[in-house]
C-alpha cells in the first residue's frame, strides 16, 4: 500500500492501508487522539486498494480487503473512502474477532456499569448512545459491544459514531462543538457523518464495565417499555451477534450468562427527547 496508519480502538489495533491518500488523511485527523497499537503490532490489516491499476486514475473504487475479506463485495466510490476504511475495520472485527464475543449493539456506561442497546438498523441506537454521551455518559461504541467470556465485562470499541440521515442534523444541533468528518451523500444508506467520540471515551476505552441493562430500541412510535422473556432475548441477541457460532460453547455460555444476570426491556420511543427521558427512568429503576 503507498499510504497507512495505524490506530487502536479498545483493545483492537488495526493496520489501514490504501492506494490513495485522502482516506488515510481523513483517518489521521479523526483519530489523530487515539493511541497506535500496543507494540506498534496490529490485530488486524485492512486495504483499500484499486481493481486495476488504472482504477486509481480513471473512474477511480476503492475495493476493501485484509486479513479477511468479501469476494463479490462491490467498491465503493473513492470520495467514500473513509467510509470504506470504517466498514473494513468492521469487517475484520465481524469475520475474525475471537477473543470477545461481538454484540452490534450501542453502549455507555455510567458509575462502571454499561447500558447495551441492540436492534435493527434504524433503530436509533447510535443517535441514542451518542445524546446520552452529551449528557454525562461515556460513550463506549456504536458498531459493536465486546463482551468477555471469562469475566463477563463489556469492553468498548468507541470508534468513529456513523450518525445516517435525519440524525445527522439532530446531533448537529445539540453537540455544535463536537468535531465531525465529512458529510458523506449517495452511500448505501443514505447521508452519513461521523462524530469523533469524546475526550473521556478515548481515554477510558480501556476500562471495561459490568452490563447492568440491555434495551432494545424502536424509533417512531409512542413511548412505552415492555419486558422481554429470556428466550426472545437470548435468540435476538445471537440475531445480533457476528461471531457467535464461531465462538461455540464459549459464545454460549457467555451470552446465557449475560440474559441470566442482566434486566432487558423493549422500548419504544417517538422522538429523541421521549427516548433519553425514557433510557433514564428504566436505567434509575433495574441498573
Amino acid at each position: 500500500m503507498r499510504y497507512f496508519t495505524r490506530l487502536r480502538i479498545g483493545p483492537v489495533g488495526f493496520r489501514v492501508g490504501s492506494d490513495w491518500r485522502a482516506p488515510i488523511d481523513q483517518l489521521d485527523d479523526l483519530y489523530r487522539d487515539y493511541p497506535k497499537p500496543d507494540d506498534g503490532i496490529a490485530d488486524f490489516n485492512v486495504r483499500l486498494f484499486a481493481a486495476r491499476p488504472w482504477r486509481r486514475f480513471v473512474r477511480p473504487a476503492v475495493m476493501i480487503g485484509g486479513d479477511y475479506t468479501i469476494p463479490d463485495a462491490l467498491p465503493l466510490p473513492v470520495n467514500l473512502g473513509l467510509l470504506a476504511a470504517e466498514m473494513g475495520m468492521n469487517l475484520q472485527m465481524a469475520l475474525a474477532q475471537r477473543r470477545y464475543l461481538l454484540l452490534h449493539a450501542s453502549a455507555v456506561e455510567k458509575d462502571g456499569k454499561a447500558l447495551v442497546m441492540t436492534g435493527v438498523s434504524g433503530a436509533g441506537k447510535s443517535t441514542l448512545a451518542t445524546l446520552l454521551m452529551a449528557r454525562g455518559w461515556r460513550f463506549m461504541g456504536d458498531e459493536f459491544a465486546l463482551l468477555d467470556p471469562e469475566t463477563g465485562l463489556i469492553h468498548g470499541f468507541p470508534r468513529l459514531v456513523s450518525l445516517k440521515n435525519e440524525s445527522v442534523g439532530v446531533v448537529e444541533r445539540l453537540m455544535p462543538n463536537a468535531r465531525f468528518g465529512p458529510l458523506l451523500s449517495g452511500t448505501p444508506k443514505g447521508d452519513i457523518r461521523h462524530v469523533v467520540p469524546d475526550a473521556r471515551a478515548i481515554a477510558a476505552m480501556d476500562e471495561p464495565a459490568k452490563p447492568a441493562l440491555i434495551l432494545f430500541p424502536r424509533f417512531g412510535f409512542a413511548s412505552e417499555d415492555r419486558p422481554v422473556l429470556p428466550s426472545e432475548i437470548f435468540v435476538r441477541l445471537t440475531q445480533a451477534s457476528t461471531n457467535y457460532v464461531a465462538m461455540a460453547e464459549r459464545g454460549f455460555d457467555a451470552l446465557r450468562t449475560l440474559v441470566q444476570r442482566v434486566p432487558a426491556r423493549a422500548i419504544d420511543y417517538p422522538d429523541t427527547d421521549a427516548a433519553v427521558a425514557l433510557v433514564e427512568r428504566l436505567w434509575r429503576e433495574l441498573a
